[in-house]
């Protein structure tokens, strides 16, 4: 499977392309600006996106929906508790001040244990609200894609629309600490002292994910 791990806007936000070897179906998780590279990445490894993943609904992970759906056609592929989340007039008005392209609908509501295939590639839905209501981490051949409910070190902050710590501390214990020690974590930003991670490592250092809260 193919990572392309992307730094992109002014966030420190993180941006992933995973595509099959084989077919070169292709998942764009995070479009958060900068778009112009991701779609330069696609064009010189002829890529075919199928799907854009949104990890959860806040502006700096989509705000370049419009513009690769436009350029690639791929489906966006939100939770549906994030899609209701964007419905709710005092949490739409909250985001949309912050400057950032709001995103098209979604195309496809998913929930806690879909799969999205991609070629010979199986990406599964991993629920993990807390962060928002339908944040979302994708599972992926050991590899596990935790947008911002788990950074290296740290974890995703709660004083937004739908936040919630416990639900977030719920989460990271009962759906990522329970993961392979092995398995690679990608964060959502560039937060810690290191682009990536382990399950394992985190356990060990990080006190959202090791307990000591």
């Amino acid at each position: 499977m193919i990572i392309k791990q992307l730094l992109l806007g002014d966030d420190k936000v993180f941006c992933y392309i995973l595509a099959c070897n084989r077919t070169c179906e292709a998942v764009i998780i995070d479009p958060c600006g900068d778009e112009v590279k991701i779609l330069t990445i696609i064009d010189e490894l002829q890529l075919k996106p199928l799907y854009i993943v949104n990890t959860h609904c806040h502006p700096d992970h989509t705000c370049g929906n419009v513009i690769i759906k436009k350029s690639t056609n791929a489906e966006i592929v939100m939770h549906g508790a994030d899609i209701a989340l964007l419905a709710e007039p005092d949490a739409a008005e909250y985001f949309n001040r912050h400057g950032f392209t709001p995103s098209r609908p979604a195309d496809i509501a998913v929930r806690d244990g879909d799969t999205l295939n991609f070629g010979d590639c199986q990406a599964e839905i991993i629920h993990t609200p807390g962060h928002s209501p339908g944040s979302i981490c994708l599972y992926v051949d050991g590899n596990l894609f935790t947008g911002d409910s788990l950074f290296v070190g740290a974890a995703g902050r709660v004083d937004v629309p739908g936040g919630d710590f416990t639900t977030l501390l719920e989460s990271l214990s009962g759906k990522i600490a329970v993961l392979p020690d092995e398995t690679i974590i990608w964060p959502g930003h560039d937060y810690g002292d290191s682009i990536t991670s382990t399950v394992g490592r985190e356990k060990k250092e990080n006190p959202y994910l090791g307990g000591s809260w």
